[in-house]
C-alpha cells in the first residue's frame, strides 16, 4: 500500500494512486521553489509533458512590452496523467534528468478554446491537402490533353503577293 502524503502548496492529492518514485504525493519528490500555470502543449513523452505559458517583457529603450513565450517539460505522475491541452500547475522539484525539473501538481481544466482551434487546424490541413490534390489532378488533365491534341497542319506557304497595277486609263 503506497502513503499518500501533502504536497504542500496548498494543493490536494489526486484519488487516485501510483507506484512512481518521482511523484509528489505517492513517491519521495519534494517539490521547492517556484510554481507556474500553463497550458499542455505536448504529451507525447513517457511520463512528461511540455508546458508552455506566455508573458510580457519590458523593453525599456522603446518604451514597450514584447510578448514572450517559456516551455518546460515537466514530470507527468501516472496518478495525474495531464493530456494535451490542459491548464496545469506545476512546481519546482529537484532535477529529474537533464531537462526536467518540474513536476505536474494538478489539472485545473480544459482550456476551452483548444479542442476548437486544434478542429479547425486539422480542418485547414484537409483543405490545403484537397486543394493540392485539385491542382494536380487540373495539372495532369491538362497536360493530357495537350498531348492528345491533334498536331496542327502547317499553314499553307503563303501565295507570293501579286503586284498592284494601276488600272489603265482609256485614252
Amino acid at each position: 500500500m503506497t502513503r499518500t502524503r501533502k504536497a504542500g502548496l496548498g494543493v490536494e492529492p489526486p484519488k487516485e494512486t501510483c507506484e512512481d518514485q518521482n511523484c509528489p504525493f505517492h513517491g519521495t519528490l519534494k517539490v521547492r521553489g517556484k510554481t507556474f500555470t500553463g497550458k499542455v502543449i505536448s504529451d507525447k513523452m513517457q511520463r512528461s509533458v511540455t508546458v508552455e505559458w506566455s508573458g510580457f517583457r519590458s523593453i525599456p529603450k522603446y518604451e514597450r512590452y514584447k510578448k514572450t513565450k517559456t516551455a518546460v517539460i515537466a514530470h507527468n505522475p501516472p496518478c495525474i496523467d495531464a493530456k494535451e491541452g490542459d491548464i496545469v500547475m506545476i512546481g519546482e522539484c529537484r532535477p529529474l534528468s537533464k531537462t526536467k525539473n518540474f513536476t505536474v501538481l494538478k489539472v485545473l481544466g480544459q482550456e476551452e478554446m483548444y479542442a476548437l482551434e486544434k478542429a479547425a487546424l486539422e480542418e485547414g490541413k484537409h483543405k490545403a491537402k484537397a486543394k493540392e490534390e485539385r491542382t494536380k489532378a487540373r495539372q495532369a488533365e491538362q497536360e493530357k490533353a495537350d498531348k492528345t491534341e491533334k498536331p496542327e497542319e502547317p499553314a499553307p506557304a503563303a501565295e507570293p503577293s501579286e503586284k498592284h497595277e494601276a488600272p489603265e486609263e482609256n485614252k
